[in-house]
């Protein structure tokens, strides 16, 4: 009996090793003084975690598990309100009135994590935090414990408080969000486009040269790869909405 039941054991403690080294772990942190709900929306053809949405209090931490070679999006969600069955509606983020997006992305401006992940064989993992969508809140994403070469993927000032009119989006007298470029002016110019989907056509406007100097560390427009993808080979990050400056 003794024998069978550290078998048993051996065999669970082999089992979560295992499970543990076939994925990787994003810790999700609300730093933020008010109530946030993350969105995550898997990219084609991968699982969407935690049905696509969940509540987090102030001050509250979650650990989501995402597969080898995951790759999706994360943002946050701004005063939302939602039914006993889920419907509702989000100040900032919204997924088309779900507490649980399940395949639909956040409507913008919403600042956003982007990730691709390796596997065990070939554990390159690339992250960024994108303004291409605009900026709803500030974020960022690092792996726990550092490592060499690193990088951390951030916008953590509130692009809010120093949003260009033109980009401003209001809800009485409060800025709730502050559009991109792209959003804002609706063509291809702006947005990297037809005969402007290419890095030499497609360069920095000048609100895009804005976010990026409050924002160094995070992507200002389509094309802004050489500051702003990060890639590491750790196992867990800790993505923080509202981190400490």
């Amino acid at each position: 009996m003794l024998i069978s039941s550290y078998l048993l054991l051996t065999l669970l403690c082999v089992y979560a090793f295992l499970t543990r080294s076939n994925g990787i772990q994003l810790i999700l942190v609300n730093n933020c003084p008010e109530h946030i709900w993350p969105g995550i929306l898997g990219g084609a053809g991968h699982v969407t975690p935690k049905a696509g949405g969940f509540h987090l209090s102030s001050g509250e931490e979650v650990v989501v598990g995402v597969p080898e070679m995951w790759s999706g999006r994360i943002w946050g969600r701004q005063d939302c309100h939602f039914d006993d069955k889920g419907k509702g509606s989000c100040g900032t983020g919204d997924c088309s009135g779900q507490l649980h997006c399940e395949g639909m992305g956040g409507v913008p401006p919403a600042t956003v994590v982007e990730m691709t992940l390796g596997s065990s064989t070939s554990p390159l993992h690339f992250y960024d935090v994108s303004l291409v969508d605009g900026f709803n809140l500030p974020v960022s994403m690092k792996p726990v414990g550092g490592g060499i070469g690193c990088g951390i993927a951030e916008c953590e000032v509130d692009l809010n408080i120093c949003c260009p009119s033109a980009l401003e989006v209001r809800v009485g007298e409060k800025v709730i969000g502050c559009k991109s470029a792209c959003l804002a002016m609706q063509s291809a110019k702006y947005c990297c486009t037809g005969e402007y989907g290419n890095p030499k056509t497609c360069k920095p406007t000048l609100f895009a040269n804005l976010f990026k100097a409050i924002c160094p560390k995070a992507y200002s427009y389509a094309f802004d790869d050489s500051s702003s993808l990060n890639k590491c080979r750790a196992s867990r990050y800790v993505i923080t909405f509202c981190p400490p400056k």
